[in-house]
């Protein structure tokens, strides 16, 4: 259509699954996908969203010179979605139970990835795991297990998975702050039982749990790197009079385009 402004074309990080020994099929490969609820939640944007796979360069098809380089250079921001845990050897630790172990290949892909748009100075959203890869990114380290680590009265994730909800409140004077206009705080879907320790160079607190545990950063040096622990894809339920994230999405987009 003539005229017609061209939308913003967004990048996915993408999940991936490894060969499941003694399957069969589909699951004796790499698995690389997305979640459907996240790439709803920004396409409500008119905007296009591609998953960024992994590019391995000595992988058996690699037949080409693309780089991770060429989607930063290409896409106009960049979701770090969320997922498996981040390996603690990523933030100079060992993993204290093996299921903490999280996946160093997924680590390295999306590390790679995030320091690309940064360079870039793309904007970057982080969700969950998004979020506490931008703070091990920037030098930070994480609790691997909040519940023994941290207790608190705060549940951070139960069987309920989707249907887990605390309360957050902004850092006053805040982006987070100036983005919502000057609400508060809200309710928001939480799904971790890993969270931010020690925080990375030039991190600031965009907003936290009751027990104090950090739920939302932004780096202060330059451009739109921002992260949430919570899940705004999942804020669409009917019920729980959750917080309207559509001010974060905003400002995520308006950053890019």
């Amino acid at each position: 259509m003539i005229g017609r402004r061209r939308p913003i074309h967004i990048g996915l990080s993408a999940r991936i699954f490894h060969p499941e020994q003694e399957s069969r099929g589909i699951r004796t490969k790499t698995l690389q996908v997305l979640e459907q609820s996240v790439a709803q939640w920004v396409m409500t944007r008119d905007v296009l969203v591609l998953m960024v796979p992994s590019v391995a360069q000595d992988g058996m098809l690699m037949r080409s010179k693309i780089r991770l380089r060429d989607y930063a250079e290409y896409l106009d921001g960049l979701i770090l979605q969320g997922g498996t845990d981040v390996s603690p050897l990523a933030y100079g630790e060992e993993p204290l139970r093996p299921e903490w172990a999280g996946d160093p290949v997924r680590d390295a892909y999306e590390l790679e990835l995030l320091h690309e748009f940064m360079d870039a100075g793309k904007p970057v959203l982080g969700i969950c795991r998004g979020m506490q890869l931008i703070n091990v990114a920037l030098g930070g380290s994480l609790y691997q297990d909040l519940p023994s680590q941290r207790p608190g009265a705060v549940a951070h994730e139960s069987d309920a998975f989707d249907r887990n909800i605390h309360t957050v409140t902004f850092t006053k004077d805040g982006q987070l702050s100036r983005w919502f206009e000057g609400a508060a705080g809200g309710r928001v879907v939480s799904i971790h039982h890993q969270g931010i320790n020690r925080l990375g160079r030039d991190v600031l607190i965009e907003a936290t749990a009751e027990d104090g545990e950090i739920e939302a950063i932004h780096w202060k040096s330059r451009g739109f790197v921002c992260g949430v622990q919570w899940h705004p894809e999942f804020h669409q339920q009917p019920e729980g009079e959750l917080l309207d994230c559509n001010p974060l999405l905003k400002a995520f987009l308006a950053a890019a385009r």
